[in-house]
């Protein structure tokens, strides 16, 4: 079920008004898709947070309007820390939308009791999904994660009709291998010869002349 947030309607725009709004604890906004006409709004930033924590892409717009929209783009202050902007899309619960997600591990690989090491080398794919099943991110169990096994792209579990968008289902996303062993460093040059004195050398060339 999409999370309800209310907006109000953004009467006035530019940089300057902006800021009046962030100060006053509201965040600018914009509605934009399905060819119809872009909305000004804005929405309390405290609500948008807490949306944005929980996962919450798909939201129901109410107030100055009254629509279905996902969370299509968020601008963040230069620290990363406060939302400054957002982009909202209409759209319906079922449609087919576009996203990126984080692959997160849970569990303990019994592979590290053996020695093993777990490695994940992939952090975040792409998937299509219905708009109304788009999960926060995809976790990966590796509670039978053994010694030497791995997690492919194409094993991990996605929602019901989300389908994911790699070229290699093969690529290996988790594994638990042995460390490598790092090599011994090469033994220490050998310290280098005493530096020839040139005049040593000059003498010694005048008495293999004479």
């Amino acid at each position: 079920m999409a999370l309800q947030l209310a907006v109000e309607p953004r009467h006035t725009r530019g940089k300057r008004n902006n800021l009046r709004l962030r100060r006053a604890g509201k965040i600018p906004a914009i509605l934009y898709g399905h060819g119809l006409e872009c909305v000004p709004l804005s929405v309390e930033a405290d609500t948008l947070a807490a949306a944005i924590r929980h996962g919450s892409r798909l939201v129901s717009l109410t107030g100055a309007v009254d629509e279905s929209a996902f969370v299509r783009d968020l601008q963040w202050d230069t620290w990363g820390t406060h939302i400054i902007h957002v982009d909202f899309t209409r759209i319906s619960e079922h449609e087919i939308v576009e996203i990126r997600l984080p692959i997160e591990l849970r569990g303990e690989s019994p592979g590290v009791r053996e020695g093993g090491v777990v490695s994940q080398l992939v952090h975040e794919v792409e998937i299509a999904c219905p708009a109304s099943a788009i999960p926060e991110k995809l976790v990966v169990n590796i509670n039978h994660l053994k010694l030497n096994d791995s997690v492919s792209l194409g094993d991990l579990e996605l929602p019901q009709g989300a389908k994911l968008l790699a070229s290699d289902l093969e690529m290996v996303a988790v594994e638990c291998v042995v460390p490598q062993e790092q090599p011994e460093e090469e033994a220490a040059e050998a310290a280098p010869g005493e530096p020839e004195i040139i005049g040593e050398k000059e003498k010694e060339e005048d008495g293999a002349k004479e």
